[in-house]
């Protein structure tokens, strides 16, 4: 059973080189259900990212509540950026390997999440040689192989040009269909949002503030091509500013 994400009357700031403070969040509340996947778009500067390290715990909040999960038993978080971030000494097995271990799995089932992106062929390979595309599907499987409660993901396809993007796009959303788990997306891409999202928030000014709250009926599996994610897309590239 994947877990929830709360957070309650949040705030956050950062004092600058100069001691400017910057405040990111102030009183800010959200709530993901569980199971479900909720994109955050908006305006570069309006927290996306700071929020999704104040869930993985890379960030403290300086007051008010962020709760994952019931907080009654330890959560597996994986997490996905923008660049890979793989170890180049390791081979793709590996570098998935390492993860599962730090995380109390077992590694039975690496060679199944190697296969379910579609990188069987290359599992000895080194990152190196590996195209961008390749070296992001190892980082999709490595966040995946700590059979996460909550998944994260920063950009994770920023990087990539279209098509390639697209393709991952399409591998993410079987992936979630096939597990239960809880995830939060931060892109600038209201498309990717669309297809891939339960929900999309749309987030603006600092201190961050969500200017719409947007559900997504379209059943899955969802095609790239529906025009009705185009329509949706239009709707939120409205309320970006």
């Amino acid at each position: 059973m994947s877990a929830g994400i709360e957070l309650s009357n949040i705030s956050k700031s950062f004092v600058s080189k100069k001691n400017h403070v910057q405040t990111v969040f102030e009183d800010f509340s959200l709530e993901v259900a569980p199971g479900e996947l909720v994109s955050l778009v908006g305006a570069s500067g309006t927290g996306k990212t700071t929020l999704l390290h104040l869930v993985a715990g890379l960030e403290t909040a300086d007051s008010g509540v962020v709760r994952v999960g019931a907080n009654t038993a330890p959560v597996r978080t994986g997490m996905v950026f923008q660049q890979p971030r793989l170890l180049d000494w390791l081979s793709v097995t590996a570098n998935i390997e390492i993860a599962a271990k730090s995380a109390g799995r077992g590694v039975a089932a690496v060679a199944d999440i190697i296969d379910a992106v579609g990188l069987s062929d290359y599992a000895g390979a080194y990152p190196s040689v590996l195209s961008g595309g390749q070296r992001q599907r190892a980082a999709v499987a490595r966040a995946f192989a700590v059979d996460p409660d909550i998944i994260l993901f920063d950009e994770p396809f920023s990087a990539l040009d279209e098509l390639t993007g697209r393709k991952l796009r399409l591998l993410l959303q079987d992936l979630l269909i096939e597990r239960s788990v809880t995830g939060l997306l931060v892109t600038h891409n209201a498309l990717e949002a669309a297809f891939l999202s339960d929900r999309v928030v749309v987030l603006a000014d600092r201190p961050a503030r969500i200017v719409q709250d947007i559900r997504v009926t379209v059943p899955r599996p969802r095609s790239a091509e529906d025009a009705a994610l185009f329509d949706l897309h239009r709707d939120i590239i409205t309320h970006i500013s």
